[in-house]
C-alpha cells in the first residue's frame, strides 16, 4: 500500500457513530488512566537504561526532538514538549556540556540561537532509538495498523483539546 492509499488517521472512524459527550468523557478517562502510568513506566525504563547511553529523560527528549525535526530554538522545544523553557535550557546545557548539541546562529532571530545535534549527539540518540524500537517490537496483543492509527488519532484529539493550556 502506498502512503497515499493509507487511511487518514485524522479522519473520523467509519465504524460506528460518535459517542455522546458524557459517554466520550467517561471513555477518555479510561485513556488517561492508562497514559499516566505508561508515561511514568517508560520514563523509568529510559532512566534504568541511562548507563547505556548516559542520557537522562530530559536530555533524551531534547535529542529526540532535534533528531526528528532538525535545529530548533529552546522556546520551540519547550512548546513542542509542553515543558518550561527553563527546564529545556537546563537539558540543552547538559547536552552541550557533553558535546551532544551545539548552538548555531538563528537567521530568523538574533537572540534565540538554534540548537542542533552534533555528530556525537546524532550517534547517541540513534542508538537510544534503536534500543527503544527493539523494546517496542516486543509489545504483543496482535495489534493492527488500524488499531494503532485509532490510538494515535484519539491521543491527538485529546492533546488538541488541551493545546491552549499554558506551559510555565
Amino acid at each position: 500500500m502506498k502512503p497515499s492509499d493509507a487511511p487518514d488517521a485524522s479522519a473520523p472512524s467509519q465504524h460506528g457513530t460518535p459517542l455522546p459527550p458524557d459517554e466520550l468523557g467517561a471513555r477518555l478517562r479510561e485513556v488517561f488512566d492508562l497514559v499516566g502510568p505508561l508515561y511514568r513506566r517508560v520514563q523509568r525504563k529510559v532512566e534504568q537504561s541511562e548507563p547505556v547511553e548516559g542520557l537522562s529523560v530530559g536530555v533524551r527528549a531534547v535529542l529526540d526532538l532535534l533528531y526528528r525535526h532538525g535545529p530548533l530554538t529552546v522556546p520551540q522545544m519547550g512548546r513542542a514538549q509542553a515543558i518550561s523553557r527553563q527546564f529545556v535550557q537546563r537539558m540543552v546545557n547538559e547536552a552541550a556540556g557533553r558535546g551532544l548539541v551545539e548552538a548555531v546562529p538563528n537567521p530568523a532571530h538574533r537572540r534565540s540561537s538554534l540548537i542542533r545535534l552534533t555528530d556525537g549527539g546524532r550517534t547517541v540518540i540513534a542508538a537510544a532509538l534503536a534500543r527503544e524500537h527493539a523494546l517496542l517490537r516486543e509489545v504483543g496483543g496482535g495489534l493492527t495498523d488500524a488499531e494503532v492509527r485509532a490510538c494515535v488519532r484519539v491521543l491527538g484529539e485529546m492533546l488538541g483539546a488541551f493545546r491552549d493550556v499554558d506551559v510555565p
